[in-house]
């Protein structure tokens, strides 16, 4: 006789635990089990039979992998969760006896922990941390933006602000930033960054009113454990690009809000990587070998930081992505190798003003990703390189529709031209963008239109223009109708060709399709000759009265031969597949259906709009 086996030791039921399972198991209150699912990466399961899984009870709770249960139990934040716990009573307690020396000897002694570890567990390698770094910017730069409140400290606001600012200031070293966009949540934002589309949100500089029905403690979980990823991602892009890190900041240039000017982003110097390279010496040398080694190595390290300058350059520039300069600026370039570098991107030929209506912190950021020099309106905030009356200016960006005084020798536009200029990846006409002027269409770069989508006049032109050739969804609407013209004399041809090969057919099968239709003509006859026996009439007056019906109007364009065969082949193919997949292909078919009905429905609101434009 086999062994018995007990009652839910295998399967779903060992597969899956509950909530209430792994509470008892780990001896933590639920509050600090979700901080540590959060900060582990552990999240509720949906397992496949909940009955088997709740061992044979079908009381709606919630599962967790038995074995990311069983890993928290040798998680070093449990015991650190326990001593905050009782640090937590030993304060309550002197300060209930008012015991204010002991208060502040354990207020001394706070426990403290840090999330490193997690940081290196959850991310093994640095690409893992960037592919899971679009919600972390999120999270920092909406706190960032956060009013001090009670639940919000000045510590974390500026915290998030000093993060968010040193991953700006590397993406505009690194001119890495690829797309932008500007919506109603806020302006989204994408770079690329070792080969990973990276995509962030920023929402506006408006005051923001702090909600009620959000648990600001959850989302304070989630931001403790990605302001330590992000510390580890900024670390890492700074030090592998040659950069000190953290960036010194300007204290004067920060009081007068100069905003990412204050910060001053410096190469690594050539004595601290001597430093660096002598302390892993090791002390077992003689002392004049070691004297020799150091002189030999001065004497190469005096050109290292120049030859470190031009391999940064040259892979940045490798990774910059071509653009099309047709700015009508003449601006020279400097003699250092930054500006010489930034000249062959979107804005490098460019000096940019900003009207102090316009978000300068914006366009600060994307001018300066494109290598363009800006400067702005000394009433807004101090640190301007560029006075307003600087002969070098070549663009100034303003929103207001009258201007009290404008220079001839510069073009005066909105701030949507940057943003729509960035997508395109080239330099737009102005002529749309005029102060006064009403914008076109600010379009999404994120969306990828397909065959059969409604593609937008815009795009279309656009992408005629960018000169792109063989798909219909590029072209002008103009264009289409002449293709469209092209495609059916084409087919018009092709029939007639059919036709003309038809004629040059055999006799035999002539005579033989003829004789069928002498067959089919005289059955017809003899139906009608039928039915007027039967209305009691002759059939001379019954072909009468039936030629004297009007006909039916034909809906739609009529089908030619081969699209009738090959519409009826589609039909025999799909009635001779499985049920399942015979599902398949009708729901695909309905989808395409739909599709197809909601871009006639956008194209006729564009028409009807068009009209009443016109009127």
């Amino acid at each position: 006789m086999g062994k018995i086996k007990k009652k839910f030791s295998e399967g779903s039921s060992r597969t899956y635990t509950t909530r209430n399972r792994a509470l008892r198991k780990l001896q933590v209150s639920l509050a600090d089990f979700r901080r540590l699912c959060i900060l582990k990466g552990i999240y509720p399961v949906e397992p496949r039979s909940q009955k088997k899984a709740n061992r044979g009870s079908s009381k709606p709770t919630t599962f967790y992998y038995a074995k990311d249960i069983q890993l928290l139990l040798s998680e070093p934040l449990i015991a650190k969760f326990r001593e905050h716990k009782i640090f937590l009573r030993k304060l309550q307690r002197a300060l209930g006896k008012d015991d204010l020396t002991r208060a502040k000897g354990l207020e001394a002694r706070r426990p403290e922990y840090t999330l490193d570890h997690l940081v290196i567990e959850r991310y093994p390698t640095f690409v893992d941390a960037l592919r899971d770094l679009d919600d972390a910017l999120c999270m920092v730069f909406l706190f960032a933006t956060m009013p001090t409140v009670s639940k919000v400290t000045n510590e974390i606001v500026e915290d998030c602000k000093r993060l968010s600012t040193e991953f700006m200031h590397y993406v505009i070293h690194s001119h890495s930033l690829r797309k932008v966009f500007l919506s109603i949540k806020g302006i989204y934002y994408q770079a690329e960054i070792q080969g990973q589309s990276i995509t962030w949100i920023v929402p506006y500089q408006f005051s923001q009113n702090v909600p009620l029905d959000v648990d600001f403690k959850v989302m304070g979980t989630f931001l403790q454990f990605y302001r330590t990823l992000l510390g580890f991602v900024n670390y890492r892009l700074y030090t592998t690009s040659n950069l000190s890190y953290p960036p010194k900041v300007d204290q004067s240039m920060d009081d007068s809000a100069a905003g990412l000017g204050s910060l001053r982003i410096e190469a690594k110097r050539v004595e601290d990587l001597i430093k660096s390279a002598q302390s892993s010496e090791t002390t077992s040398e003689t002392a004049v070998p070691e004297v020799a080694m150091t002189k030999e190595m001065k004497q190469r390290m005096e050109t290292l930081g120049s030859k470190i300058k031009k391999i940064v350059a040259a892979d940045t520039a490798a990774s910059a992505p071509a653009y099309e300069s047709v700015g009508s600026g003449d601006a020279d370039g400097d003699p250092d190798d930054e500006s010489q570098r930034s000249d062959s991107l979107l804005f490098g030929k460019q000096v940019f003003f900003l009207s102090r209506e316009v978000p300068r912190y914006s366009l600060e950021f994307v001018i300066r990703a494109f290598g363009g020099r800006l400067g702005w309106d000394q009433s807004s905030d101090g640190g301007s390189p560029y006075a307003e009356n600087d002969r070098s200016i070549t663009v100034q960006i303003s929103d207001r529709p009258i201007q009290g005084h404008q220079f001839l020798d510069r073009t005066y536009v909105q701030p949507q031209w940057v943003y729509d200029s960035i997508n395109a990846r080239r330099l737009l006409d102005v002529d749309d963008y005029l102060i006064g002027q009403p914008l076109p269409a600010h379009l999404s770069p994120f969306v990828e239109y397909e065959e059969g989508d409604y593609v937008p006049e815009a795009a279309s032109k656009l992408a005629a223009a960018a000169g792109f050739e063989g798909e219909v969804t590029n072209l002008k609407p103009e264009d289409r109708d002449q293709s469209e013209d092209s495609e059916e004399d084409a087919e018009d041809a092709a029939d007639i060709d059919g036709a003309s090969a038809d004629e040059d057919a055999p006799d035999s099968d002539d005579d033989d399709e003829e004789d069928e239709d002498e067959d089919a003509i005289a059955e017809k006859q003899h139906q009608k000759q039928l039915l007027a026996e039967r209305a009691g009439v002759s059939f001379s007056e019954y072909q009468q009265k039936q030629t004297a019906k009007p006909k039916p109007k034909a809906s739609g364009k009529k089908r030619s031969k081969a699209e009738a065969e090959e519409e009826e082949r589609q039909k025999i193919a799909i009635s001779m597949l499985s049920k399942k997949k015979r599902k398949v292909v009708n729901r695909t078919q309905a989808d395409a259906y739909k599709k197809a009905k909601d871009v006639n429905t956008l194209k006729t609101r564009k028409a009807q709009a068009a009209k009443g434009k016109k009127n």
